[in-house]
């Protein structure tokens, strides 16, 4: 399977700063996540926004659609921030297959959510689905206006 991995930042990318005590962006972590893999996939990754997603703006967004018509991959996978995926995913063409991944603790914390929610994502997209935008979280992977993010337990429901 072709897949593209685009990595826009949120807290799945996030390492702690030693000096200053804060999380920031780092590198994305895509490549440590899907090596486990171990070789059965041929991917493409880039990072094209590296932020937290509440500072995501709307010229963000842009670049993102953009990136995404622009692939020749119908497969993609976007590593995203949990705050604001469902606003970016409201954007997206859905003439591909574009699941958004994130965590709601930085992977190099606590590994274990951010690789179920990618490999959730990988499933998924190995079983073919329609053309559409979706988002895989805590162990759904539902088109994106029918999940949400329940904020007062801090997990991830289906709408319906």
């Amino acid at each position: 399977m072709n897949l593209l991995i685009i990595s826009c930042g949120g807290t799945i990318n996030k390492l702690y700063n030693e000096l200053t005590g804060e999380l920031e962006i780092g590198e994305s972590v895509a490549q440590n996540i899907y090596s486990l893999a171990r070789g059965n996939l041929e991917t493409r990754d880039i990072s094209i926004i590296s932020k937290d997603s509440l500072d995501m703006t709307d010229a963000d967004r842009a670049l993102l659609v953009d990136t995404v018509k622009a692939a020749a991959e119908e497969n993609i996978i976007i590593l995203h921030g949990t705050d604001t995926m469902d606003k970016s995913a409201a954007v997206m063409p859905k003439d591909k297959k574009v699941v958004f991944v994130g965590s709601m603790k930085p992977y190099s914390i606590e590994k274990d959510e951010a690789i179920f929610n990618f490999a959730c994502a990988l499933g998924f997209l190995r079983s073919k689905p329609a053309n559409g935008v979706y988002i895989s979280m805590h162990s759904l992977v539902l088109p994106h206006d029918e999940i949400y993010k329940d904020r007062e337990v801090g997990v991830f429901k289906p709408l319906k």
